[in-house]
Formats: structure tokens, C-alpha cells, sequence
């Protein structure tokens, strides 16, 4: 598929296409998909107890990863919310947990005051959109990119998403960054050679989550 002439163009026409079509899903349908995918999260990702993991609040008729990060943090695990320090500068995590302090920021979405900053194993990624290699598209201001390559060694980095937001190719560029996973309401994908292949076995995907999280030193 070429290329548009006018990336950024191209870009915001997707973001607003695929938000419309998101926050036109009637609430108990999201309700229901939400909990699939909570489901999901729970069986293929119960490795994740103890590990420190970044997520964002829910925006937009994004899913709501909160469920299962309950579970998380009562089996000894540590969440946190990304916040923005600086424009054009990485996210810093601050810990998070439910009646942590906080103070309102953009959009009324919570920013954690006085609590530790730290650094994820494994990220929660909300996309606008994810193409068939793995590749998101965000809200266009660009921290998670730049949160990303600025990550050594990579967390664990887990898509999470309606269906409604796949598509067929973002058009990656240089500074774009595949996840490793991608979660919706109709199963678990892993990123293998470029390309979203699903897993059918809850216990494949503990096993691979586990090497990832070795080789890169996160366990």
C-alpha cells in the first residue's frame, strides 16, 4: 500500500474516523467487550503479578485496563499512570493505585502527585488504531514514541483495543514502534516478523511473555 502524500494528513483523517467509530459502540456493548478483554488479560497475563506496569486511564471509549490491574496490585504488583514533565520530552510513570493522591490534568485525566516515580516492565498501551504489523497509532502528540525509544531495555509492550480500531497498515515511520502484543475483544496477537498472528493458547502466550521479559532483563 503506497504511501499518501500528506502523512499527517492521512493520520488525523484515520484518528477521527476510528474515534467516531469507538464512541459510537452503545455502552453495554463496550461494557461486554471490555470484560472480554479483561478476561483475556487475566488468563494470558497472570505473569504479570509483581511486575511494576504503566497504563493509562480509560479516554475516550478506550478500554478500561483498571480491572485488571486490581487484581495486579492485590498480588503484590505496581501500576502507574504516565505524565507528561516537559513538551518533546519522554513520559515520567508515577505510581498509581485507587484513592492515590491526585490532581486533575488534560482532559480531567488523573496526574498522581508525591507518589514514586517508576519504571515499567510492561506497558499497557491504549491505540487510537494498530495495523496488521503490530504498529499503533496515537492521539498525534507523540510521548509514547518518544517514551519508547527513550526505554532501555523495552518493557513488555501490550496493545490494548477494540477491534473497531484495527487497520490495515499506519504507514509506519523510522521513529514508530511495534508493540509486542496486541489484546482485543476477539483474542490475544503477538508481533512475529512483522505481522499480528493470533494465539490461541493462554499458556503460549504466558510462556513467550516470559522470555520476552527475560531476555530483556525485566523479570
Amino acid at each position: 500500500m503506497s504511501q499518501p502524500a500528506d502523512l499527517a494528513a492521512w493520520r488525523k483523517a484515520k484518528r477521527a474516523e476510528i474515534l467516531a467509530a469507538r464512541e459510537a459502540i452503545p455502552l453495554a456493548v463496550r461494557r461486554e467487550r471490555n470484560e472480554t478483554i479483561t478476561r483475556l488479560l487475566n488468563v494470558a497475563f497472570d505473569v504479570l503479578a509483581g511486575t511494576p506496569i504503566g497504563f493509562c486511564w480509560p479516554y475516550r471509549a478506550e478500554p478500561d485496563t483498571r480491572f485488571f490491574l486490581h487484581g495486579m496490585r492485590k498480588r503484590g504488583g505496581r501500576t502507574a499512570l504516565p505524565v507528561v514533565v516537559e513538551k518533546k520530552r519522554p513520559l515520567e510513570f508515577r505510581e498509581w493505585w485507587a484513592g492515590a493522591p491526585s490532581t486533575p490534568g488534560v482532559f480531567d485525566l488523573p496526574i498522581p502527585q508525591g507518589t514514586a516515580v517508576i519504571r515499567p516492565h510492561a506497558l499497557l498501551v491504549p491505540p487510537v488504531g494498530f495495523d496488521a504489523a503490530g504498529y499503533r497509532l496515537g492521539y498525534g502528540g507523540g510521548f509514547f514514541d518518544m517514551t519508547l525509544a527513550a526505554m532501555t531495555p523495552q518493557p513488555l509492550k501490550i496493545a490494548v483495543a477494540f477491534d473497531v480500531s484495527r487497520m490495515a497498515t499506519i504507514h509506519p515511520q523510522p521513529h514508530d514502534i511495534p508493540m509486542d502484543f496486541v489484546v482485543t475483544e476477539r483474542g490475544v496477537e503477538r508481533v512475529v516478523a512483522g505481522r499480528l498472528v493470533a494465539m490461541e493458547d493462554p499458556a503460549e502466550v504466558r510462556a513467550i511473555a516470559l522470555q520476552l521479559l527475560d531476555e530483556r532483563k525485566l523479570g
